[in-house]
């Protein structure tokens, strides 16, 4: 049976509906860069999304190529990712969609090195006739984190990350979002196959003591 991080990371990618403090080991990505609306049609981060699943599966079915990725397992492409902000601003304001920043990413299992994820770059360039430059193999160290699983529409994200703010200063900490510590989701489900008050995502935001 093939790896599924959603099933042996549950910590990480199915956590509970209510707040929790947890700890973000270093994890490796492919990852796209962009800037603007994420919900402009045809706009850069559908493209940026274009970009990534054509590398994530490149990577995944190496091993019916002749390219050999050291200690490779058969895996589940890990759900896709984004880290948002907008500059000079301390949070998200889901009002401002054309100012997000964003970093749209799907995980790498450990064993793909990035070697591995240069081989995947020229392997679907060459066979996609397309420009894949903007795929960058990054290391995200997140660290200590509050989390919580968000059911319903991204724009009533507000209150769950209220929840999660709350949480995070009844046990000594604050929110930490930096110009490298960012505001974080995971989806758990596809918007294009679900009703908007049914989607699953967890959101994590960075933490630190509280001064």
């Amino acid at each position: 049976m093939a790896f599924d991080f959603k099933k042996e990371y549950k910590e990480f990618y199915l956590p509970k509906n209510h707040p929790g403090i947890i700890d973000i080991p270093p994890m490796n990505f492919i990852a796209v860069r962009g800037k603007g609306d994420p919900n402009e049609e045809e706009g850069e981060y559908q493209q940026a999304i274009g970009l990534l699943y054509p590398i994530a599966f490149t990577l995944k079915m190496s091993y019916k190529s002749t390219y050999k990725i050291n200690g490779y397992i058969e895996y589940v492409v890990p759900p896709l990712e984004g880290l948002w902000w907008i500059e000079n601003l301390a949070g998200i304001d889901y009002s401002r969609k054309k100012d997000f920043h964003w970093i749209s990413l799907i995980r790498l299992p450990d064993f793909i090195k990035k070697e591995d994820f240069e081989w995947a770059l020229s392997e679907a360039a060459h066979k996609k006739k397309k420009d894949f430059s903007k795929v960058e193999f990054l290391i995200y160290q997140e660290g200590l984190c509050v989390q919580c699983l968000h059911i319903g529409s991204y724009n009533d994200e507000p209150a769950t990350i209220n929840r999660m703010e709350e949480h995070a200063e009844k046990n000594g900490f604050q929110i930490d979002i930096t110009d490298n510590r960012y505001h974080h989701e995971i989806y758990l489900s596809d918007p294009r196959k679900c009703a908007p008050e049914k989607l699953k995502t967890v959101i994590r935001h960075p933490i630190k003591a509280k001064d």
